[in-house]
């Protein structure tokens, strides 16, 4: 079933109305949808690097706004949709694991969640189930997303087509390095 939706995802890259699929996916990536916009946003690009910018644009805006309505889903309709959408990706349990101390590194885990390879749609839905700061939320959704999108299209404005292997198997690896870096030093500097 995965495949059939990254097939069908990958096939809408070359539709002309790429970027409003483009806007689609990533808006319901963020609140539910299984497949990454990269999914689209790398053909994209290699088929119009000059868009390359735009495209990670409408990316960033797109994943932020459905960020917010994975939010709504935690804040207002969790039993209903927030649930099962948890059981989906068998994080059923991080409700309760995550709930007690989220609100502290809130904007952590949406920074995080938001450049790795980790369900974006998990955090936005339990930033809403716990409360967290709107704001915070906003901020972090957008600095996380921005960073993610844009460095895609950087790398494949620059390298082009070669660079799309590294993109699709070793970025979301790249990220994860980078996020346990980053969360390391700040420790190291709050030990001295």
């Amino acid at each position: 079933m995965l495949r059939r939706l990254y097939d069908w995802t990958l096939g809408l890259a070359q539709s002309p109305y790429a970027l409003w699929a483009l806007a689609v996916v990533a808006f319901v990536e963020s609140s539910f949808f299984p497949i990454p916009p990269d999914v689209l946003m790398i053909p994209m690009i290699i088929a119009a690097p000059r868009r390359a910018f735009l495209i990670a644009g409408v990316a960033t805006v797109s994943s932020v706004l459905g960020g917010l309505f994975g939010y709504v889903i935690g804040a207002f309709l969790f039993d209903t949709i927030g649930q099962p959408i948890f059981d989906f990706y068998g994080k059923a349990d991080a409700v309760a694991e995550f709930s007690a101390n989220f609100n502290t590194y809130g904007a952590w885990a949406v920074l995080i969640a938001g450049i790795t390879p980790f369900p974006f749609k998990v955090i936005t839905i339990m930033s809403g189930v716990t409360g967290l700061s709107l704001p915070i939320f906003i901020f972090s959704a957008i600095a996380a997303r921005a960073l993610r999108f844009f460095i895609v299209a950087v790398l494949l404005w620059q390298f082009g087509a070669p660079i799309r292997d590294f993109i699709e198997r070793r970025l979301g690896l790249v990220f994860v390095i980078f996020c346990v870096l980053l969360i390391g030093g700040f420790f190291l500097v709050g030990l001295l």
